[in-house]
Formats: structure tokens, sequence, C-alpha cells
């Protein structure tokens, strides 16, 4: 096992939960946007999206403090589209949860073999955004 680059992985941690708290934001606005006959369904989606994102924040959060790293207070920039199509909003998720993905692979890469506890919780993060991108390219396939 090598040594965890400490401030290294707090710096990870830092902009993941600066990204997924801006997810809650994201999420919520989208859940607020969505019109049309399959709104109730795309609505509920985007607010477990949401509740999600701040749950994967309050995590990270807590792994953060027992890595005596001080939790940021920001969210990740936000660019608003004013792009509201149900496509527009699924295509808009999908690239935010890619990025989420390439995230959790860079935590995984730091802490390889410095952290079996971050290790398995990098790649369960990364085993749910692939999934996510999956189920995200499914709901766009009609579009297409």
């Amino acid at each position: 096992m090598q040594e965890l680059d400490h401030q290294k992985t707090i710096d990870i941690l830092n902009a993941i939960m600066e990204f997924e708290l801006a997810g809650v934001v994201r999420y919520t606005h989208y859940s607020l946007m969505v019109t049309g006959p399959n709104r109730i369904p795309i609505v509920a989606f985007f607010k477990a999206q949401a509740t999600e994102s701040l749950l994967h924040a309050q995590q990270v959060g807590e792994i953060l403090t027992g890595l005596e790293g001080h939790p940021t207070l920001r969210i990740a920039p936000m660019e608003e589209t004013f792009n509201h199509t149900v496509k527009d909003i699924l295509t808009e998720s999908l690239s935010h949860e890619k990025k989420a993905l390439d995230m959790y692979k860079t935590l995984l890469d730091t802490v390889n073999n410095a952290s079996i506890y971050l290790e398995e919780f990098a790649r369960g993060m990364i085993g749910q955004e692939e999934m996510h991108n999956l189920e995200l390219k499914k709901m766009l396939r009609d579009f297409s």
C-alpha cells in the first residue's frame, strides 16, 4: 500500500462536493421547468436526482471532515442555457453526469492502493454515475 496524498484527496473531494451541490440546484431547476404530457414522471425523476446529489455531497463532506479537511461552502459554476425542452434538459443532465463520472474516476486514481475505504467509495459512486449515464441515454433515445 502506498501513502494517501491527503491534500490532493481533500481537493478532489471538495471539487466533487461543489459539483454535487450544483447538481442539487440544477436538478431542482429542471424539475420546475418540465412541461408537457410526460411532466409528472420526469419531474419525479429530477427531484430524485436532486435528492441523490444532496446525499452524495453529504457523504463526500463526511469523508472530507474525516480526513481533517474543510468542506467547501461553494457550488460549482452553472450555466443557464434557457433551453428547457425535455430533450435539452436531458442532454444537459447527461453532460453533467459524464463530468461527475470523470470526477469520481479521478478520485479513484488518486486513492488507488492507498485506502481501501476510499477506493470502494469511489467505485460505488462510479457505478452509480455509470447507471445514471445509461438511464439518461435511454431517456434520450426516442428524441434521436
